[in-house]
């Protein structure tokens, strides 16, 4: 089993940025995908990006070219690097390791 804690949320203005942390403790060394979704009220959770163990990414449309994923496996950490943030950004982001997910953290970005 693997635990998950995500950091780096907050308050931003749109067109800044922001770093988002989830550390795993326990079996990382298994985890095959981790990535990062998002949830704003009364909507589903949507994929923002994933990376594989070998370090394969996917991204959804709307983050593609803005947002960066990466793992750091000395670390057992996963970052999501979030630049040029728009105010449609706002949501809570959740880490997810294979079918193990965080507690969420909240990132707000102002107009």
């Amino acid at each position: 089993q693997v635990q998950l804690v995500e950091s780096g949320g907050g308050l931003a203005q749109a067109g800044e940025s922001l770093r988002l942390s989830c550390a795993a403790s326990g079996r990382f060394f298994l985890i095959i995908r981790m990535g990062w979704y998002r949830q704003t009220p009364g909507n589903q959770r949507e994929l923002v990006a994933t990376i594989t163990r070998g370090g394969a990414t996917t991204y959804s449309d709307s983050v593609k070219g803005r947002f960066t994923i990466s793992r750091d496996n000395t670390k057992n950490t996963v970052y999501l690097q979030m630049n040029n943030l728009k105010h449609e950004d706002s949501a809570v982001y959740y880490c997810t390791a294979d079918a193990e997910w965080g507690q969420g953290i909240q990132v707000t970005v102002s107009a």
